[in-house]
Order: structure tokens, then sequence, then C-alpha cells
């Protein structure tokens, strides 16, 4: 399943260049790792994030949507389709959201 390259210049631009960061493709997308821990991924059809569990609402009141590839939510970690996209200023909040989640983390590997 291929991925939106659009969607990860976006996700690397919101990044920015920030020490640890690397890029790994992962289940058909595009993981972005801080220091091995994840931060967000382009998926076929949009992008998550992990914001963690403790800033979830505030990613949802947002306008994120809650991440279910299964059809069962996974904590923690929110999406945004393609259109929400388009919204810079949600993007950076959730990629602010998910870089601090990460940096909170011990460092893998």
């Amino acid at each position: 399943m291929p991925f939106s390259e659009l969607i990860a210049e976006s996700m690397r631009a919101d990044i920015g260049i920030e020490p640890g960061i690397d890029e790994k493709k992962m289940f058909g997308g595009l993981a972005f790792m801080l220091h091995g821990n994840m931060v967000c991924g382009v998926t076929k059809d949009g992008g998550m994030y992990r914001v963690g569990k403790s800033q979830e609402a505030e990613a949802l009141d947002l306008g994120a949507r809650p991440l279910s590839f299964t059809g069962r939510k996974m904590g923690g970690m929110v999406e945004l389709d393609a259109d929400g996209f388009e919204d810079d200023a949600l993007r950076q909040k959730l990629t602010e959201l998910s870089l601090a989640h990460a940096s909170s983390l011990p460092p893998k590997g």
C-alpha cells in the first residue's frame, strides 16, 4: 500500500530539523521516529500521530480522530485524513504534541 509523498513532505516540514529524527518504512507507510520512538507517520489515506494518552483528548478536541487500524481504538494515537492535512495549524499542533510525547520517553536502541 503506497503512501502519499505529499503528506510525507508536510510531516518533514512540520518536524523540521530535529536531532535524533529518523524515517523508517513500516507497514506500507512511513514513520518518523525520535531516538527510536514513533512521533508520527504517513498512511495510505492520511497520517497518524502518537500524542500519548495524556494529550489524546486535546488532540481530539483540535479535530483529529482516534486511530483505529483494526476497528479497535489505539490509545494515545490519533489520525488525520488527507483533507485534515490542509490545516497547517492543526498539523503543526499535532506534531508539537507528538514530539513532546516522544521526548518524554527513554531512547531506544
